[in-house]
């Protein structure tokens, strides 16, 4: 028994649970963040309140709101997982109704202090439910149909309703985070296949719907893959975003042109410099290292969540941690292949970097699950 643990006996019980918090994944968070309130302040012009003192706000609350969460037991989340998701679905129903509209798109819930993305809330909340419904679950069970017709239920319901809103980007991280903990929980391979060719079939039909009376997707969406597949085909309409990103991404070189010295976003050819192409903005004023910076950070993020669930004896705890560091994956893997012009432009944000509450939010709420997981593991 090391020094530590000998003397953690005989620490009272809250301020041991704060020990046992994965600090490395607190401070590789908020080395993630400061990039993000350094390039708030930047694209702002040097102006502190515009995004970059509101979003320090919302990380602090948001850092809080992480370390109350992890001193929670888990098994008090494993119980609150189907009402997480019910509330979730119900919130997106609600969107229908009273959303509030932004950009051609009514995604947001106006609380007063706060604009809920009710979409990003039930990215974790059905993580969530799906780890509950496999530790449930025997896994023995988990590839017969029937209960492998129960999550794809569960992961349709909220990406039908994501789809009206519409939110094509959201809608396939849903599918991506929800079809990963049923793979992570033993459910057979050829299921998968069988969705793979599904979904190929599904693209192919789409396409084939175009110009038609039952066509699948909005113009503006069609629009975004005629661009991902030759954005130079219209440079000043529907090319104009991307191409402005590849120039920010090659302008930057191997060091960069220095902070605040980037021309694309100061000039304003950048759109959405504060949101969805604040990566095109970093990789401008700090080059190709500070873009690497930022990956290697992202990477060691999720490696610690790797190493914790690897670790941990409890099957939901184990799933809901994998589940979180999936879905924090596909946000920052899908955002940076966007705006590099490897992937169509979806509206996905940059995690802890770019600006926005609903994000950044519910992010550091499933960290302080996965912090749930990891402080009340056996040990």
């Amino acid at each position: 028994m090391s020094y530590l643990e000998y003397n953690v006996k005989y620490v009272p019980s809250g301020l041991r649970k704060l020990l046992y918090v994965n600090w490395p994944i607190v401070m590789l968070i908020t080395a993630v963040a400061s990039f993000g309130f350094l390039m708030l302040y930047s694209v702002a012009g040097g102006d502190a309140s515009a995004w970059m003192a509101p979003q320090m706000k919302r990380f602090g609350v948001g850092m809080v709101l992480m370390l109350i969460v992890a001193m929670v037991p888990i098994w008090f989340w494993r119980n609150m997982a189907a009402l997480a998701y019910v509330i979730s679905l119900a919130l997106l129903v609600a969107v229908e109704f009273v959303g509030s509209t932004g950009m051609g798109a009514q995604r947001w819930i106006d609380l007063g202090f706060i604009r809920l993305q009710p979409s990003e809330l039930m990215k974790i909340g059905m993580v969530m439910f799906l780890a509950a419904y496999y530790d449930w679950l025997p896994v023995k069970k988990a590839s017969h149909p029937f209960w492998v017709l129960l999550p794809l239920v569960f992961i349709a319901l909220p990406t039908m309703l994501v789809l009206t809103q519409p939110d094509l980007g959201t809608a396939l991280l849903l599918v991506i985070g929800g079809g990963t903990v049923m793979f992570l929980a033993g459910v057979h391979w050829a299921y998968f296949g069988t969705v793979i060719a599904g979904g190929a079939s599904a693209v192919y039909a789409v396409l084939q719907s175009r110009g038609t009376d039952w066509q699948l997707l909005k113009d503006y969406q069609f629009r975004r893959i005629d661009t991902f597949l030759d954005p130079a085909n219209d440079p000043l309409g529907a090319g104009y975003h991307i191409t402005q990103a590849k120039i920010a991404l090659g302008s930057g070189g191997w060091t960069g042109r220095g902070f605040m010295q980037g021309t694309q976003s100061r000039l304003n050819f950048l759109p959405e410099k504060q949101t969805d192409f604040i990566f095109t903005s970093l990789a401008e004023e700090f080059g190709f290292v500070g873009a690497i910076t930022l990956l290697v950070l992202y990477a060691l993020i999720i490696f610690f969540c790797i190493a914790s669930a690897m670790t941990n004896k409890d099957r939901f705890a184990s799933l809901l941690t994998l589940g979180v560091a999936m879905t924090f994956f596909l946000y920052f893997a899908v955002n940076m292949a966007m705006v590099m012009g490897l992937a169509p432009v979806v509206g996905v944000p940059l995690p802890l970097v770019s600006y926005g509450g609903s994000a950044m939010l519910v992010l550091l709420l499933g960290f302080g699950l996965m912090q749930s997981a990891h402080v009340h593991k056996p040990r």
